[in-house]
């Protein structure tokens, strides 16, 4: 299946990327998806397509973000929101008159699965406590990426492991944000779990 861009900003833009996450994701065929860390809703648009291709209507996807461009911790690496691409200023400011980086302009590109999307605005450092994970089967992971919102995110994603899903979790060698291997590392180690780094890029955590 084909990675589509719907004219936005996305992390897996580079040739492949794309189409390599989700074939990793088809393999899987999970029913129950939570993103941390929607951005501009392009990976989640994909992967429910991607779900309703396997699934058809038969799916969930849950994504969390700040959908704000501020942090709490000093530490995290706040993403660039702003296009380079006059044609994409002009469409969203004047045409759309949309923030890309906003809960409704998500919700805007997700209307095709608005009966299957569920999104959540808020800190996931808050959130994942309060979320009954039992329910979930695949979760990528592509929030916060300073140490203690990864290890927390990783904390809080451990139920759906022991339910024999699956955590992918990017930018595990992103040289500007260390602590995003480093937590992973140790999370992996201290729960002797099984992570395999794919591409240079994702690391993907399953039991032993």
């Amino acid at each position: 299946m084909k990675y589509k861009k719907y004219f936005r900003k996305t992390s897996l833009k580079q040739e492949g990327i794309g189409e390599h996450f989700l074939n990793e994701i088809a393999s899987k065929k999970p029913k129950n998806f939570l993103e941390i860390g929607v951005f501009h809703g392009v990976t989640a648009r994909n992967v429910c397509e991607l779900l309703y291709n396997i699934h058809g209507s038969d799916f969930k996807y849950v994504g969390l973000d700040l959908f704000s461009e501020s942090a709490e911790n000093a530490n995290e690496v706040i993403p660039n929101t702003k296009f380079n691409n006059p044609l994409k200023k002009i469409y969203f400011e004047y045409i759309l008159r949309q923030d890309p980086y906003s809960v409704e302009a998500v919700a805007y590109l997700l209307k095709k699965f608005k009966e299957n999307v569920h999104l959540i605005k808020g800190n996931s450092n808050q959130l994942l406590k309060k979320m009954d994970m039992s329910q979930i089967d695949y979760v990528f992971l592509d929030g916060g990426h300073a140490y203690e919102t990864v290890i927390n995110d990783l904390y809080y994603s451990k139920p759906v492991l022991e339910n024999n899903g699956t955590i992918l979790c990017d930018d595990y060698n992103l040289a500007h944000a260390p602590d995003v291997k480093q937590a992973i590392d140790e999370f992996v180690t201290e729960n002797n779990l099984k992570s395999e780094i794919i591409f240079e890029r994702f690391a993907k955590i399953e039991k032993n």
